[in-house]
């Protein structure tokens, strides 16, 4: 599967979490990597009315002293299937496929999903569900790094 097909399902799973905040006419995904190599950070913004845009999330996969690595939600969203998808997604990179001209800078527009698109996604995340071993660790870092269900939103130790 292409990453960017990857980072658009993660979104389509996430879209009522995200609309809780503001029915936004569409979410981005922003992300940046040279040709052969492992992204290390992107971003996700939701489009508002008149043109602004609300940074929802970003991701980093190490830490520094500026941020730590995962999700950290911004302006009021959250999603704990946007943010373990999203793990999920960076964690398994080398599952995912990007072409080979594929230019530096990544750019994923989703639209509201139709009703066939929740579908597609979400057999997607059967799909997943059933062959991940690393799932999971980016909504707290209590949990450990073993699958874990997208739906399931307890988290151990709450």
């Amino acid at each position: 599967m292409k990453l960017d097909k990857a980072f658009e399902f993660a979104v389509i799973l996430a879209w009522e979490d995200l609309m809780k905040v503001d029915e936004s006419p569409s979410v981005r995904v922003e992300y940046q990597c040279d040709p052969g190599t492992a992204l290390d950070y992107l971003r996700v913004w939701a489009a508002k009315s008149g043109g602004s845009n609300d940074l929802v999330c970003d991701y980093w996969t190490w830490a520094s002293l500026a941020h730590a690595s995962g999700v950290r939600f911004t302006n009021g969203y959250h999603s704990d299937t946007l943010a373990r998808t999203l793990d999920f997604i960076m964690r398994s990179q080398d599952q995912f496929t990007r072409p080979v001209d594929a230019c530096r800078d990544g750019l994923v527009l989703i639209y509201p999903p139709t009703e066939d698109e929740r579908i597609e996604a979400s057999n997607w995340r059967g799909e997943v569900q059933g062959t991940a071993t690393n799932f999971g660790g980016a909504v707290d870092e209590r949990v450990p790094l073993s699958w874990m269900s997208l739906n399931d939103h307890h988290r151990p130790g709450s």
